[in-house]
């Protein structure tokens, strides 16, 4: 189907000076403006080298122009890409005469939007397309390869089938209701419903691993004032990221910067010492430090091993498990070899200089450890949900539990259509089989121009 009857055009590349810049034009205008620019009809996946004149007929640089023909276009439309030399004026002075020929300019996302109301991708695949062009590590670019070839949309099909099915037998029940379902359906049924629980709890598993993936692990550093946190920080990041100091407190608000290691994207959070007569800055300090904490993927509990271990708050002390946090003992260049407090709760230890760097190879490792344990198995493809699916996926189940509730009540047959249909909309709204605009104006919002 044609998303619209106008042409839109903007620039496909960041914009700035560089080598080249990429103009692209989708709509029912693209083949005639290849034609009026060029004065020849272009030739659909041949890129041509032409002069780029405007309406006026002034130079204005030499392109490389490539048309695509509908439906065989990334938008499935016409489409024509222009690649000229990088100059932002050149690039701005194209798009001007594109619109004086009749195009107007692209919102943001909306060459990925058209792609999807024209049945190219669907939605779980053209969010794809952002994360794929925000990713910032190797599981998340491999993450959002997959999903772009619909391996999350693989995924809810199947399911999808399995809860037509469910439905189709259901609705059947109901045009006979003179012959209820006789208790081995009602088992079937059940079962089948409670598999595809199981399958949604998979899915919905994942959701923690995709905020990993996009936004990195929140890694967060705290200890006592001057065990090295800032310059542990200073030490993984490769720079002087923090203000390092001998005199204790140097640190009174929260740093963070990004890192990647090994193929994970990690967020050092570097907070305020947890002092244990804290004047009253340094007691707004370590609240801050507290809620950083409490929302950690990761906790790094610095100790000193010149110091004995320091009493811990509480509300932190009964968070520190040995699956989300490691001890990390610096300062071991002032102490003879195993020397330190012992880590408490049991958490898994590092020994470091953050001053010399001793032991950090093997610090990181563990904490790309810790990154990799979010995944949960999906064979060889790796799903990843976001924010949006996660809701659907909370909804679905929710049906589903309604659905299995009445069924072992032995509920009319005619009350279960209604949840297994809920839960078969709430997997329609990953794929994109909805029709409300304002959701998709807000989701395709947040990608940038010219994609």
């Amino acid at each position: 189907m044609a998303y619209s009857a106008d042409t839109i055009a903007a620039l496909a590349t960041p914009v700035g000076t560089s080598a080249l810049a990429l103009v692209r034009a989708t709509g029912p205008l693209a083949a005639a403006l290849g034609e009026q620019i060029f004065r020849a009809a272009p030739l659909p996946r041949q890129a041509r080298h032409g002069d780029y004149r405007d309406v006026a007929g002034a130079l204005l640089d030499d392109v490389v122009y490539t048309f695509f023909q509908a439906p065989n276009s990334y938008t499935g439309e016409d489409l024509l890409e222009l690649s000229c030399h990088g100059n932002p004026f050149i690039a701005q002075k194209l798009l001007e005469d594109l619109s004086a020929r009749g195009c107007r300019p692209a919102e943001p996302g909306e060459f990925t939007k058209r792609a999807f109301l024209n049945g190219r991708l669907d939605l779980s695949q053209a969010e794809a397309v952002a994360d794929l062009i925000h990713a910032r590590s190797e599981r998340a670019l491999q993450a959002a390869n997959q999903q772009l070839r619909g391996a999350l949309g693989r995924r809810l099909q199947a399911m999808t089938g399995r809860l037509i099915a469910l439905v189709a037998r259901v609705e059947a029940s109901i045009d006979f209701p003179e012959e209820d379902l006789p208790p081995e359906d009602r088992a079937r049924l059940a079962d089948g419903v409670r598999r595809l629980q199981a399958d949604t709890a998979r899915l919905l598993a994942t959701s923690h691993y995709g905020d990993v993936l996009r936004d990195g692990l929140k890694t967060v550093l705290l200890g006592e004032p001057n065990a090295g946190k800032s310059s542990l920080l200073n030490r993984l990041v490769g720079r002087e990221r923090a203000l390092v100091s001998p005199e204790p407190g140097t640190t009174r608000d929260y740093l963070e910067e990004r890192i990647t290691l090994g193929p994970h994207c990690i967020r050092l959070i570097d907070t305020a010492g947890l002092a244990a007569s804290p004047t009253p800055l340094e007691r707004l300090a370590m609240a801050k430090t507290l809620e950083r904490a409490a929302a950690a993927d990761l906790i790094l509990l610095i100790l000193d091993a010149s110091r004995p271990a320091p009493a811990l708050p509480d509300e932190l002390r009964s968070r520190l498990t040995p699956g989300n946090a490691l001890a990390v003992i610096n300062k071991t260049d002032l102490v003879a070899a195993g020397g330190g407090p012992p880590p408490p709760h049991a958490l898994p230890a590092a020994r470091v200089s953050a001053l010399t760097g001793a032991g950090c190879d093997e610090l990181e490792a563990m904490i790309v450890r810790h990154a990799e344990s979010f995944r949960a198995e999906h064979g060889e493809e790796l799903v990843a949900i976001n924010a949006r699916h996660a809701v659907a996926l909370s909804q679905a189940t929710r049906h589903l539990q309604i659905a299995l509730d009445k069924v072992a009540s032995s509920a009319p047959i005619e009350l279960l259509a209604s949840d297994l249909r809920g839960a078969l909309s709430a997997f329609g709204e990953i794929a994109g089989r909805i029709d409300n605009e304002l959701v998709l104006d807000s989701l395709f919002a947040t990608f940038c121009i010219g994609k």
